[in-house]
């Protein structure tokens, strides 16, 4: 590879933020479908999560780089034009639709999950007929085509106690041989692949699998600004050793510039379309699925900013709260709340405030983020159409963030 461009952390911090779309001033005026369209084209996906205590995981970062917005916009993108469709990409995702040949390989490779693969090798009778019933009477949820088959659904037993027809039907949607939709409370429903990616998507040949993880490396360098070979193999959940072995000649060709970030172990990659802003006034909340904090490792190299999601974790042992936002503020993360949308009573709930340690060296003070975070809180709760923000937990934030309130 050739001698690495030098970068600073501040400046590398401020290339990551412009390329992820966190430093550029959201719209002044209505945001409509081309607003969500240049996300879309800008990230290539965002990802989808049950959870649902504030808002569903694929809307918020849309908030954070648009602010409030009609969130059909994005469902009639997704479920209505089929600009962008469902399929594993970091996770659960939805992918802009023009890179669907990019992931056919996956769809040719056996499922990573233990339990829809094996359904899928035991079970080719159950696949064969799920499949055309699917291209018959979709778009079918799991309960209707148990319906449709009249099998009882077994809901014991590991995989979310998934009968045999849902691990089926993920094996055939994994294969790319059913498509899927959301329908009333984000249930997923299944269709023929034809519904959801359209003729001249569908039409285009098939890259070789080479060719795909090179245009993939390239879309997650683009949203990443600034990236490891271990940073763009998590975008896309992709073969390190193939990524590894890809970068260099994606260099060589021009197509990344290779940095030596300050306080990186490793060479980086730039990809040439990323800008490196003066200056970042950032003011947004991020999800934690947000493409912004996938890579965990990646978050505390880039802001020095530790964050561990803790849905998981049981509540006695929890540091932070249960549905934690991190919020950017300039360039940095300066501040975490715990949030719950109280849909009942209408209120946004902070059940916990922190702000960063060391807010002093990350230029501002608890004043200002308190001002800063309690305007961006009231604009969440307009947009989800609730009346007040309350502030009912805990944190070293709190009784400040509170008194603004």
């Amino acid at each position: 590879m050739p001698r690495p461009t030098s970068l600073s952390a501040a400046q590398a911090r401020r290339t990551v933020l412009a390329a992820q779309g966190l430093a550029a001033a959201r719209p002044s005026g209505r945001v409509d479908r081309r607003h969500l369209r240049s996300v879309i084209r800008r990230l290539g996906l965002v990802q989808i999560d049950s959870v649902n205590v504030l808002a569903r995981a694929h809307h918020l970062p849309f908030f954070s780089r648009l602010g409030p917005h009609d969130p059909t916009l994005l469902d009639r993108l997704a479920y209505r034009d089929h600009e962008v469709f469902e399929y594993w990409g970091h996770e659960a995702s939805l992918i802009d639709v023009e890179l669907e040949p990019l992931l056919r390989w996956r769809m040719a490779d056996g499922h990573r999950w233990s339990g829809p693969a094996t359904v899928g090798h035991r079970r080719p009778d159950l696949i064969g007929q799920l499949e055309a019933l699917v291209h018959e009477h979709g778009p079918a949820s799991a309960a209707e085509l148990d319906e449709i088959l009249g099998t009882r659904r077994d809901r014991t037993g590991p995989w979310w106690g998934w009968s045999d027809t849902k691990k089926a039907l993920e094996h055939l949607f994994w294969h790319g041989r059913v498509g899927a939709v959301r329908r009333g409370g984000f249930e997923r429903a299944y269709c023929h692949p034809a519904v959801t990616v359209p003729p001249h998507v569908r039409d285009r040949p098939t890259p070789a699998r080479e060719e795909a993880l090179r245009d993939l490396l390239l879309v997650a360098a683009r949203a990443h600004g600034v990236a490891t070979p271990k940073d763009l193999a998590d975008y896309w959940r992709l073969p390190i050793r193939e990524v590894r072995a890809l970068t260099p000649g994606l260099v060589a060709d021009g197509q990344l510039e290779a940095v030596a970030v300050e306080g990186w172990r490793e060479t980086g990659v730039r990809h040439p379309d990323a800008s490196l802003p003066r200056r970042v006034d950032a003011c947004a909340l991020v999800s934690p699925f947000d493409v912004a904090m996938w890579h965990r490792d990646r978050v505390e190299r880039i802001h020095g900013f530790r964050y561990v999601i803790e849905i998981y974790v049981p509540e006695a042992k929890r540091v932070h709260g249960y549905y934690v936002l991190p919020f950017l503020l300039g360039d940095t993360y300066v501040a975490r709340v715990d949030l719950k949308a109280d849909r009942a009573g209408r209120r946004l709930l902070v059940q916990s405030a922190w702000a960063e340690p060391d807010l002093d060296q990350r230029g501002t003070d608890e004043a200002e983020v308190a001002e800063r975070l309690s305007n961006e809180l009231r604009l969440l709760a307009d947009w989800l159409d609730l009346d007040d923000v309350v502030v009912v937990g805990r944190g070293d934030l709190a009784p400040a963030l509170a008194a603004v309130h």
